[in-house]
């Protein structure tokens, strides 16, 4: 996807905004490559919590991590059609503070992620989940400070990844709150959710 102007001056903004600021350059790396953790941990703890609840609850704190695969599942061919190729590649005297990658750039697969675990949350935990979205823009950010996307690339990337989750349960929230009501009552997954407990 070509990008416009006022991308290419945000995304100068943000380099010169990161050349002038070494001391933030580990802090936007570690979370630029390993917030991924952060998010899975979000989705894992919401999921525990939601063990005793009802099978609403359980099945919405579940969407989060299968709404999270689709919408990163559905970024791949989107992501391919546009074929966007990478600041750093485009731009060879750009600041890039993460080894390069070869794959395309909009929308962002991290972004995507992001968006997605962020809106899962505020179905599932709200309170949670408006900290979550704070997440997801700073991830969004540190993506962009580092040197790895443009700002669209991010900012479709945390749409797209929105959109799969929000409209994914409300399409689907039927069929999976009876799915969870079935899931729950079988032996092992009573066994594995006792287990957990007395963990």
């Amino acid at each position: 996807m070509p990008t416009s102007s006022l991308d290419e001056r945000l995304f100068a903004a943000v380099q010169s905004f990161a050349r002038s600021t070494p001391w933030l350059h580990g802090p936007a790396m570690l979370f630029a490559t390993y917030g991924v953790v952060l998010f899975a941990g979000l989705a894992l703890w919401a999921l525990l919590r939601a063990r005793g609840s009802s099978d609403r609850h359980l099945a919405a704190a579940g969407w989060i991590a299968l709404g999270t695969l689709v919408a990163v599942t559905v970024n791949q061919p989107v992501a391919a059609l546009f074929g966007e190729a990478r600041p750093y590649a485009t731009h060879p005297g750009a600041l890039l503070l993460i080894q390069r990658t070869t794959d395309v750039s909009f929308p962002s697969d991290h972004a995507t992620m992001a968006g997605a675990v962020a809106v899962g949350l505020l179905i599932a935990a709200p309170r949670i989940g408006r900290w979550a979205v704070v997440a997801a823009v700073v991830m969004a950010f540190t993506r962009v400070y580092v040197g790895a996307h443009y700002p669209q690339d991010v900012l479709a990337g945390l749409l797209l990844g929105g959109l799969v989750a929000g409209a994914g349960w409300l399409l689907l929230r039927r069929p999976l709150i009876a799915l969870t009501g079935w899931l729950r009552g079988r032996p092992v997954v009573r066994e594995v959710f006792r287990l957990v407990a007395s963990g």
